[in-house]
């Protein structure tokens, strides 16, 4: 498509894939949606990316990226036959991590039936410069019909410019309050009893000054007067925050605590991208063959409690632990698939932060590759409260088939997430588990298990 033109688009579910070459000093892109009405987001409820993943009507999510053979995409997923009927426009917009368009090779939008897999439109962007984010495109509709049109519009003010003017109130982070200190005396309740959120009991009332003195008793009382005071403004919703934290090499680890996310949920997400594997010969002339191979890989976790239990969290064994008891720790599943929408799934229950002591969260290749060497998978930590933590697992050299992705510490003041991404290679006969219990010391005996 030529920028500034237009074409129909099915109301069904669409895939949107932002993408671009990848290469040494090209910076990371990030795809994000807005739904407009009249030109401007009703609330901050209606930008969908990296930190606010789905909108409320389920009609637009992030999925998330992907880079493999020299290219890398950011997806969004929009299903326009559940868009809100007042939702007349939605902005599809990437913004630069690093550096500006100028530095980024073959960018590109691109729009696909979901369930059909063709390409319903396609536009390619050129000519950048010192642009930090871009509108590439929109979906809008016309005389009850959705189309997509080629946009191409820069922004040198980055995602926060381009947010804000759509409407967005965003959070500046060097004017970010404090988060609220905790209170002095928080008793725990027992597991079972504990509610989904805690909020403060409200401050009480202050007392009111003592009426003036009445006048006499034989005369009548004075007409009252009527003061009219407003009620308290209603709290204005939180901005939206943008920050995101990418650990490298460089950069291994950062401060939850620092972040505000030491309470609520901690979500890990791991993804991968399922292969096509070439199996072997058959018939007399021997052709080749090929079937789908999925690759299962399995998200774990060993933790150490602060009164000394040890354990382990993972599909083997059945043993998919517990959010709301001991250890607070669950995996939701053991996922085959490894989509960008779900993957394999562990949460971390952070208002028992008390009770860690350390946590390591692992993966094992179970079936499908005999290294993490050829996959690309990508681990993201997405607390409830503050910037989420993904890292890429695209450095392996050696026959690895677990690798240590993050260990999370409780050193009493500070919760802090450690990037390790540690390639291990296990001994002949020796597992995968026990393999990196004995790299960490966790000392745990391990028999034989099955999923």
């Amino acid at each position: 498509m030529l920028k500034g033109s237009n074409t129909p688009v099915p109301a069904t579910a669409l895939r949107v894939e932002v993408g671009r070459r990848s290469g040494p000093g090209v910076p990371d892109m990030d795809a994000s949606a807005l739904l407009l009405v009249n030109g401007k987001v009703r609330s901050d409820g209606d930008f969908v990316f990296y930190n606010q993943p789905a909108h409320a009507s389920g009609a637009v999510r992030h999925e998330g990226k992907r880079d493999a053979g020299g290219q890398a995409t950011d997806t969004l997923w929009a299903d326009l036959a559940r868009v809100e009927s007042a939702v007349e426009r939605i902005v599809l917009a990437a913004s630069a991590d690093g550096g500006t368009f100028g530095q980024v090779p073959g960018l590109y939008i691109e729009v696909r039936d979901a369930t059909a897999g063709t390409v319903v439109a396609r536009f390619e962007s050129a000519g950048a410069s010192a642009e930090t984010a871009f509108v590439l495109g929109e979906f809008y509709r016309r005389q009850g019909a959705w189309k997509f049109r080629a946009v191409g519009q820069g922004y040198s003010s980055g995602l926060a410019g381009l947010a804000t003017d759509f409407g967005i109130t965003v959070d500046e982070p060097q004017h970010a309050a404090p988060p609220p200190a905790a209170p002095p005396y928080a008793p725990q309740q027992p597991a079972a009893a504990q509610p989904a959120a805690w909020a403060p009991p409200p401050a009480p009332a202050q007392a009111a000054a003592p009426p003036p003195a009445g006048p006499p008793a034989h005369l009548p009382p004075p007409a009252p007067t009527w003061s009219a005071t407003p009620p308290p403004p209603s709290p204005a919703a939180p901005p939206v925050r943008l920050t995101k934290v990418t650990l490298t090499k460089a950069a291994p680890s950062v401060s939850l605590t620092k972040q505000g996310g030491t309470s609520g949920a901690l979500r890990v997400n791991l993804n991968w991208q399922t292969r096509k594997q070439f199996t072997g010969w058959a018939g007399k002339r021997g052709r080749a063959f090929a079937t789908h191979a999925d690759l299962d890989l399995d998200l774990c976790a060993l933790y150490e409690l602060s009164d000394g239990r040890k354990g382990v969290v993972q599909a083997l064994g059945n043993a998919f632990g517990a959010l709301r008891q001991p250890p607070y720790i669950h995996l939701d599943g053991d996922d085959r698939t490894g989509a960008v929408d779900s993957g394999e799934n562990l949460t971390v229950n952070l208002d028992h932060i008390r009770d860690f002591r350390r946590i390591l969260v692992f993966v094992t290749i179970y079936e499908g590759a005999r290294s993490f060497a050829d996959l690309h998978a990508t681990v993201t930590l997405q607390p409830q409260h503050g910037a989420p933590v993904d890292f890429s697992l695209d450095e392996c050299t050696v026959p690895s088939t677990v690798c240590a992705l993050a260990l999370i510490t409780n050193t009493g003041g500070d919760l802090v997430v450690q990037r390790e991404a540690r390639y291990l290679v296990p001994a002949r006969g020796v597992s995968p588990q026990r393999t990196v219990d004995h790299a960490y010391g966790w000392g745990m005996n391990w028999t034989p298990g099955r999923k």
